[in-house]
Parts: structure tokens; C-alpha cells; sequence
């Protein structure tokens, strides 16, 4: 045996509970993951618990935690055990704590990176803002960008990945220490504020390898026989400048990584031939990782360029990246062929990805349906499935377990559960249609302004409001069958009348309800849609603190009823304001899923349009007159490689029109997408044809605007967000208002609309108020400005 391996950032649970019977802060702690006692709570504060006696017991959790996990992978009969996976925030944020990458406004002074500067690059603070958030390639995990310059400094600043090393080694497990690649580190980075946007990051090679030399030299010192350096960028569309750098990158490494197993890990998608060849040829590597799940071309890439001879494969056959039980016996042969090309001793048997994107163990799911339950794996189920495979490949078969797994395989291809024929063929019949509106934005703007008579700069919300500990409290009862639905009922109503009241004080032009009675955008949706299931304890970390609960979808998609209606009127009825229906859109209800595999991607979303359709249709029908789609992960679905973008945005685009083609023209239609690159897509945005969007814009520091600097026309209503709510950053009037004056320099007076860059669900009142306050406040101040002006 002996040939299994995981591939890591994983995570730690939910909520850290404090000695002192607080709860601290998740900080979005990354390892492999926990034991059940650890993943049954969410926590729900927000701000780093940085008191020092919390510090201390936030420190001695996370150690146990870690000694639970490898002693859990290694009782597993895992190998190649991974260690330096740990994160209190981020697991990007290893390499510029490693190497004292942080921007001069954090007022850093050297020595090791603590809690203080490190959760205010992650979250920002009272006097500086956070940095820049995005997608981690086509994943709902974020990842705070790091900020390079010219005159960025570099010294050897965190132990981290020796000391973790030497943690996991006095506890008898010896471990794979895991670096980020210093290749990748770069071509994922962004030039610091103030950095001309054209300077090449990759010129900062040099100057980062000398650090890099540094712990690996540390490594060996203390032990350490093998390392892994992830190098992800590779699965990208590179051009020889950037493949060149690998090349180099690794020459100058090779004479201290000598003595040492080298491994280069890849995912999320096929490697491209050039990267394949300039990967199996750099020098001092002894060992390649593949995802062979979504990147289903490499295994014949591997077998028509061949495999450098000696050399290790590190095969990804086992889904990190979802929920369903791995098909052994195709998995087995695909391991089997890669033998007779590889080697009987080269090749090793692995996770397709990091498994801090599935959900934790199913012994937690004790109410899950029981068939269902049998079509799937979580991480724990997925490393068992790791070593069954090594097991079988070294001639170790256990009969049994492949039998099992084969029955569950055949119960759910049969299962009449999975299959409506009337979904299938209302689905299929959409793809003839472009399901446009009839008259186009110009002409649906004016009559909507007629409809709904907004001043300039219109002030809004994008959808949440904030969730409290007794709103929570309120749901949970409710599910409990503690409270009646009568009681329920009056509690979220008494809730949405304190939002309507909020929003009309602060002076807002279109308001929401707040969405009180909704636990997640996407789950409170499937709860109510045929063909989703439900975990209790299956979260999913998205950044920092954040954890996600994705819905299963195992079947075809369809609404049996309304399902935002009721809450919608009732809102409306509180307000002579216009009040947004808020429903979330068929491409980010897939994409924040976890998806059944066994068709493909876009036919499931089109089965979801058509849900959505109807929704859409019945709240215009109870007279609302402006609805959000929410497509917040629209750009995050984009995959990886240019030449598949084409085909994922055509579906894409079209599934979002599908939803709203039927409205009237006097009905807006509005969509908010958040914390993605969105540059790129920009046209495809515009060609899905919704009346206004909104946008984050502030993290990045508002490079969105520079698409229409460059010349790009957008006729509809947009909203760059004003401030970002990621934060607990309370952004002046001045600050706000010198936002909208940017924003005013590329996009028209007419178009443009003021908010935030995302729901205001993970803050608290004492923040949202005042900000919302000074935001309105610059709103009125420019539309003075403007009138003046005239």
C-alpha cells in the first residue's frame, strides 16, 4: 500500500469556543477537516478576537486541532500527509506573511507577522481599508490579493511551514510541508496602489527566491524529505514569458532543494500541452500532481507526450471539488492504465484538489435521506475512498467496500427520484430561443422611470440587511416546531417593518426587506425547489469567517410554489417606496451547489431558469415593480481555459435572460454580481440585458471603471459599490462622495445608481447605520453639485 496521498488547504470547524465561553471568530482556518465534535455551529461574529488571553487559547485550539487532523489521515493509511495547510484567515495569505510582503499602510515594523497585522490586511481597520478580495480561480473560495510594487521588501517573516513541520513530526506523522509556488504567488498578485498597472510582477522573481531558499534550506534542517510547492497557474493560458519563469524559478532552486523529493501540484482543470512540457522538464522536480476530475484531457495528454522516466505522478482521480461518491472501478482503471505508463512505484493515488471545497464527514448528516446519503462522499469519506484505491492498485482489493460502492452507484442511475421527464423535456426545448426582451433598455428605462419617478443618483441596498443573534434564534425556533408558523410570521414581519422603517429614515430611494426570514441565498431558495438536499452540518468555507452550507442538487429542478411572494408583498405594503423582490439567479444557484455530475452542467441550470421564471413572473404579478436576480457567481463559473469561455457564457447569459424575458417593460429588472475580475466579461454582462446592475467595486480599487475608460459603452442602470461591507470600516460622506465623482467621470449622470458593493447581512446595525447614512448623505451631496452645475 503506501501510495495514497491529499492534496491540501483544508480547514478548521466553524466556530473556536474560548475558554472564557465566548466565541471566537472563525478565521477562516484552513487544514484538513474536523472531527464531528467540531462542525456542528456556525459562528456568527465577525471581528478578530485578538484580546491576548484570547489569542493564547485561539492559538492552543487551532494545535490541537492540527494533531487531530494529521493523526486522522494518518490512521487513514495516508503517505503523503500534508502539512503548512493551516490558515487563521486565508491560505493565500502564507507566502506575503512568509516572505514580509505587507503594504507599507499597515504600519508593519518587521519581525514575525502577528494577529494585529494580519487580520487588518484581511478586514481592514478603523484608519486603513482591507486588501483586495477575489474568486480563487472558478471556486466560491476568496482570497485576499496580495500588493506588489518595485519597492516591495521581502525578508523571511514566518516560520509558519517549519514550525508546523516540526509540530506534526513530535507527534510521530511525518509530514509534506506546503509552500505556495513562487510562480504562481506572482501571476496571482496585483501591482500595489500606486504601482503603474503595466509593471511585471514576475520581474520580482529574484527577489523572492532567496526567501524561498531560505525555508527550504530550514526544511531539510529539520528533517523534512519531501516538499510540495502548488503551482496552479500552470492549468491557465500562459504565454512563454510566463512559462519561462517556472523554468527559472525552479534552476535557481534546484541546488537547494537537492537531497529533497520535490512535488508540483495543479487543479481546477486541464494542464495545457506547452505547461505540461515545461512542467516535466524543470529541474530538481521529482514529482507531478494532476486533476484528472476536471481536467479529464491530461490523462491523454500523459499518455501521447509521455512521462518523464522516474519520476512520481501524483494522480487526482478522487473529486476534491464535490459531494458524490468517486465510481471505484472507473477510477481503478483509470489508475491502472496510468501504471503501465508510469510505473508499479511512481504513481501515487490523491484527491483531485484541496478538500476544503466539500463538506466535512457524512457521520454528521444523521437526518440526511438515507438513499441519497448513499450516493455520497464528504472529505472523510473521500480520504477512506483515497486508500481503497492505493489498496486495490498494490493488489490489497477490499471486495467488499468496491461492491457497496458499485450498488450505490447503480441505485442512483436508477433511482426514479433523479429523472422528470416534463422538467426534461420544458428544458431542452429552451435551447432553440434566445428569450430576449422585446424592447430594448433605453426605451424599458423610460418607462420605469416614468413608473417609478427616482431622483438622480437613485440610493439603494443590494438585498440583506443585518442578521441578529434573535433573528437566528427566531428561524431556528421555527424549524424546531418550538414556535408556531403564526409566530414565526409575526416575527419576521415585525423584523422587515424594522428594515422598511430603517431605509426610510436614512432617506433610501428603492428599498428591501432585508430578508429575515432567508438563512443563505442559495439554500433558502433549493429548500423550496424539487430535486435539492439538504445538509445539517455540511458547511463550506467562502472567506475569513464565512462558511456556506451548499445545497445538493441530486435531480431535475422544479418550483412546486411561490416562493418569495408572500415576504414581498408584505414588504411592499409597508412602504409607498418601491421595494425589490429579491430572488438569487439560476447560474449562482448552481455554481454555490454542489452539482449532480451525472449530466451536463447546463441543463441543470436551464431547469433552474425556468423556476426562477415563474417566481419572477408571480412577483410581478403581486405588483412588484422592481426585482433582483442576484448572479453574484456568474464570473466565478468562467472556466479556466479561454477557449471553453465562450460556451459557459453563452448558457450562462442566456439562463439569466430565460428568468425575466416575459416581464413587462415597466418592471426593472436588477442583478448584483461581487468580488470576481469582471473586466473580462464585461460585454457578456451587458448582453444579459438586465435594467440596472450592481457591482463591488471598492476593494479593488475600483478597476471596473476602468472598462469604460477604455471605451465600453453601457446604456443600462449600474451601481459601483460606494464602500465595502466586508469591512467594519465606516466610510465617510467625503469618501463616498469622491467615489461617485470617479464614477461620474466614465459613466453617465442618467445610469448611475449609489450602494453598497454587497448585502449588509454579516454586519452589525452600529455599522450599517452609519454608513448608510453617509452614503446617502454624498448621494445628496453630488445631486446638489449637479443641479448647480446646470
Amino acid at each position: 500500500m503506501g501510495r495514497a496521498a491529499l492534496r491540501t488547504w483544508r480547514r478548521l470547524p466553524p466556530t473556536l469556543e474560548l475558554a472564557s465561553g465566548s466565541k471566537c471568530q472563525r478565521q477562516g482556518l484552513s487544514t484538513f477537516p474536523a472531527t464531528p465534535s467540531h462542525t456542528t455551529t456556525k459562528s456568527l461574529t465577525r471581528q478578530p478576537c485578538l484580546a491576548l488571553s484570547q489569542n493564547a487559547t485561539l492559538e492552543k485550539v487551532a494545535t490541537d486541532l492540527r494533531a487531530s487532523i494529521w493523526k486522522q489521515m494518518s490512521e487513514a493509511g495516508i503517505k503523503y500527509i500534508p502539512s503548512n495547510t493551516f490558515s487563521y484567515y486565508d491560505q493565500f495569505f502564507a507566502p506575503p506573511a512568509m516572505l514580509g510582503a505587507v503594504p507599507e499602510r499597515y504600519s508593519w515594523t518587521g519581525g514575525e507577522i502577528g494577529f494585529s497585522t494580519y487580520f487588518s490586511m484581511a478586514r481592514g481597520n478603523a484608519s486603513v481599508p482591507a486588501m483586495e478580495m477575489t474568486k480563487w480561480f472558478d471556486t466560491n473560495y476568496h482570497f485576499i490579493v496580495p500588493e506588489l510594487g518595485p519597492n516591495t521588501k521581502f525578508s523571511y517573516a514566518s516560520h509558519k511551514a517549519v514550525s508546523e513541520y516540526k509540530e506534526a513530526k513530535a507527534l510521530g506523522v511525518e509530514t509534506v510541508p506546503v509552500l505556495v509556488g513562487p510562480v504562481s504567488y506572482l501571476l496571482l498578485s496585483k501591482p500595489a496602489k500606486g504601482v503603474d498597472k503595466s509593471f511585471s510582477l514576475l520581474s520580482l522573481l529574484s527577489s523572492i527566491l532567496p526567501v524561498y531558499k531560505e525555508v527550504v534550506a530550514e526544511l531539510k534542517a529539520a528533517g523534512s524529505s519531501w516538499i510540495q510547492f502548488d503551482e496552479p497557474t500552470l492549468v491557465l493560458d500562459l504565454d512563454a514569458h510566463q512559462l519561462a519563469a517556472f523554468s527559472a524559478a525552479y534552476a535557481e532552486l534546484e541546488s537547494a532543494l537537492s537531497g529533497l523529493n520535490v512535488l508540483i501540484e495543479t487543479y481546477f482543470a486541464d494542464i495545457p500541452a506547452e505547461s505540461y512540457k515545461t512542467l516535466t522538464s524543470l529541474s530538481g522536480v521529482t514529482a507531478y500532481g494532476f486533476d484528472l476530475v476536471r481536467g479529464t484531457k491530461t490523462l491523454d495528454l500523459v499518455k501521447s507526450e509521455g512521462f518523464p522516466s522516474g519520476k512520481y505522478l501524483f494522480a487526482g482521480v478522487v473529486d476534491g471539488r464535490n459531494i458524490w461518491a468517486d465510481d471505484l472501478v472507473a477510477s481503478l482503471s483509470t489508475l491502472q492504465s496510468l501504471e503501465a505508463i508510469v510505473g508499479k512505484d511512481k504513481l501515487v493515488v490523491s484527491t483531485s484538489c484541496s478538500l476544503m471545497h466539500t463538506a466535512v464527514d457524512l457521520v454528521n448528516e444523521t437526518k440526511l435521506d438515507s438513499e441519497i446519503k448513499s450516493w455520497l462522499a464528504f472529505a472523510a469519506q473521500k480520504v477512506v475512498e483515497v486508500n481503497a484505491l492505493a489498496k486495490a492498485l498494490a493488489g490489497q482489493k477490499d471486495e467488499a467496500y468496491f461492491v457497496a460502492n458499485a450498488a450505490a452507484q447503480a441505485s442512483r442511475r436508477s433511482s426514479p427520484r433523479v429523472t422528470n421527464q416534463e422538467v426534461q423535456k420544458a428544458a431542452a426545448a429552451l435551447k432553440g430561443s434566445d428569450h430576449r426582451r422585446a424592447t430594448n433598455v433605453s426605451a424599458r428605462l423610460d418607462a420605469q422611470q416614468k413608473k417609478l419617478n427616482l431622483p438622480v443618483l437613485p440610493t439603494t441596498t443590494i438585498g440583506s440587511f443585518p442578521q441578529t443573534m434573535d433573528l437566528r434564534r427566531v428561524r431556528r425556533e421555527y424549524k424546531a416546531k418550538k414556535i408556531s408558523e403564526e409566530e414565526y410570521v409575526s416575527a419576521i414581519k415585525e423584523e422587515i417593518s424594522k428594515v422598511v422603517k430603517i431605509q426610510e429614515e436614512l432617506d433610501i430611494d428603492v428599498l428591501v426587506h432585508g430578508e429575515p426570514e432567508r438563512n443563505d441565498m442559495v439554500e433558502y431558495f433549493g429548500e423550496q425547489l424539487s430535486g435539492f438536499a439538504f445538509t445539517a452540518n455540511g458547511w463550506v468555507q467562502s472567506y475569513g469567517s464565512r462558511c456556506v452550507k451548499p445545497p445538493i442538487i441530486y435531480g431535475d429542478v422544479s418550483r412546486p410554489n411561490p416562493m418569495t411572494v408572500f415576504w414581498s408583498k408584505m414588504a411592499q405594503s409597508m412602504t409607498s417606496r418601491p421595494m425589490k423582490g429579491m430572488l438569487t439567479g439560476p447560474v449562482t444557484i448552481l455554481n454555490w451547489s454542489f452539482v449532480r455530475n451525472d449530466q451536463p452542467r447546463f441543463e441543470t441550470c436551464y431547469q433552474i431558469a425556468l423556476a426562477i421564471k415563474k417566481e419572477v413572473e408571480d412577483l410581478e404579478a403581486g405588483g412588484i415593480q422592481v426585482i433582483q436576480i442576484d448572479e453574484a457567481a456568474l464570473r466565478e463559473g468562467l472556466p479556466l481555459r479561454k477557449s471553453e469561455h465562450a460556451f459557459y457564457l453563452n448558457w450562462a447569459v442566456h439562463s439569466f435572460r430565460i428568468t425575466n424575458c416575459g416581464v413587462q417593460d415597466t418592471t426593472q429588472i436588477h442583478t448584483h454580481m461581487c468580488y470576481s475580475n469582471f473586466n473580462d466579461i464585461i460585454h457578456s454582462i451587458i448582453d444579459m440585458d438586465a435594467d440596472v446592475i450592481t457591482i463591488e467595486n471598492s476593494r479593488s480599487d475600483e478597476k471596473l471603471l476602468s472598462v469604460f475608460r477604455e471605451g465600453v459603452k453601457y446604456g443600462a442602470g449600474i451601481g459601483p459599490g460606494v464602500y465595502d461591507i466586508h469591512s467594519p470600516r465606516i466610510p465617510s460622506t467625503e469618501e463616498i462622495a469622491d467615489r461617485i465623482n470617479k464614477m461620474l467621470a466614465v459613466l453617465d449622470t442618467n445610469i448611475l445608481w449609489v450602494n453598497p458593493d454587497c448585502g449588509l447581512k454579516t454586519r452589525k446595525y452600529t455599522e450599517v447605520k452609519p454608513a448608510l447614512t453617509n452614503m446617502v448623505d454624498a448621494a445628496k451631496l453630488i445631486r446638489t453639485q449637479l443641479a448647480s452645475a446646470k
